[in-house]
């Protein structure tokens, strides 16, 4: 990867970043709650970890970088996994290569801004969300690309009432996620960058490059305190993104999260996760399904790839992705119907409609793929008649 230094030819008119009062931006305490005052259905990671995140903390005395919670090396672990000297076990968030984890995390210690690339359901945002939440404490200062993403999500927008009262001033000004984590020194996030129109998207090489955010409207500029970096998520693969321009791909170091591995690796990847969301909707526990949830990784494997695991039969390949998030979705709505139609128990008929909704997303093309599949593989394979069955049935 290369790394390229913008020389600063301006010097900057003001020094000072623009302040941020505290009412404006607030961590999520620990005991998160929704407005209807129960428990948040998905707290953030530093609320949902904040036990594993304390708990390295209070372990860590390596070096930190400056604002940062954790030394890199706790900011890995907590994202790898493993067991502190005190016996506190630290669940892994990602697993996946360790090295692509070290270098996230190294790039982050500099002043290089991290893009995650890869392909749908490669857990982009999920590794984001808990770099941020590991190294500033705080994964909310987020900028969530769409088509529609105004330059003032990146930049700043305006508080109309006191601007056509009072005209341009810093109590008008309304400071976004970005500038936010500048003037505090903390990470920020944009979550699918090649969603947002390009013009938008480039409103970040300023801020990468010279670590400024100029405000003309009031002759000054925002300069990031030391800590501020960003993490950007992005995937090529879908329809409707914008590809980056090359002055704004050099303004960051670039880690592609692979799919996983192995067979073993992607279930293990979609037990843990089933097993955190279905703790928090009281679903019956993994173990019960997990034959059910090796087969929903093998499907989705052998049409991602285009072969059967044993290599004898090349197969057509879907139009969707096949992802291992969406695995994960397949399996969660099946214990979901397990749990409250069913036994308890995750079967083959609880996934079958959820796999049939992943894999048929064009009903021409796609339809003609899963009948082959079902046919030349499912039917003549050991152990898998409940499963052609619940499929046939589905598919009807």
């Amino acid at each position: 990867m290369s790394v390229s230094v913008e020389p600063t030819s301006v010097e900057p008119t003001s020094v000072e970043p623009t302040p941020v009062e505290p009412s404006q931006h607030h961590s999520a305490p620990v005991n998160a709650v929704g407005d209807g005052g129960g428990e948040a259905l998905r707290p953030h990671a530093e609320n949902a970890f904040a036990a594993e995140l304390a708990a390295l903390a209070a372990q860590d005395d390596r070096p930190r970088p400056e604002r940062w919670k954790l030394s890199p090396w706790a900011v890995a672990t907590y994202l790898l996994g493993g067991t502190l000297p005190d016996g506190t076990v630290i669940t892994p968030k990602y697993v996946g290569p360790r090295r692509i984890v070290e270098v996230a995390v190294t790039t982050l210690a500099t002043d290089r801004a991290l893009l995650l690339l890869g392909v749908p359901g490669t857990a982009k945002t999920w590794v984001s969300e808990h770099l941020a939440a590991a190294v500033s404490g705080d994964s909310t200062l987020l900028v969530q690309g769409t088509a529609g993403t105004p330059e003032e999500a990146i930049r700043y927008g305006w508080n109309y009432a006191r601007l056509l009262a009072h005209g341009p001033s810093r109590d008008a000004l309304v400071p976004s996620p970005v500038m936010r984590a500048m003037a505090q020194g903390m990470t920020a996030r944009v979550e699918e960058l090649t969603r947002i129109p390009a013009d938008v998207q480039d409103s970040l090489i300023t801020i990468l490059s010279e670590k400024t955010l100029p405000i003309p409207e009031l002759g000054e500029e925002v300069q990031a305190v030391r800590g501020f970096n960003l993490i950007a998520t992005a995937n090529d693969r879908d329809r409707g993104v914008n590809d980056l321009s090359s002055a704004l791909r050099r303004r960051f170091n670039t880690v592609v999260l692979p799919l996983p591995e192995s067979p073993d690796a992607e279930v293990d990847i979609v037990t843990r996760r089933v097993e955190q969301i279905g703790r928090s909707l009281d679903l019956p526990a993994v173990p019960d399904g997990i034959d059910e949830i090796r087969r929903v990784v093998t499907v989705f494997r052998e049409l991602r790839d285009g072969v059967t695991t044993d290599g004898r039969t090349k197969l057509k390949s879907p139009s969707g992705t096949l992802s291992t998030a969406e695995a994960i979705s397949v399996v969660t709505n099946g214990l979901a119907l397990a749990a409250h139609f069913g036994d308890g128990v995750l079967r083959a008929g609880d996934v079958a409609a959820g796999i049939l909704g992943a894999v048929v997303r064009d009903p021409a093309a796609d339809r003609v793929v899963w009948q082959e599949y079902l046919e030349a593989v499912v039917r003549e394979r050991d152990g898998w008649k409940d499963f052609y069955r619940a499929c046939r049935e589905v598919s009807a």
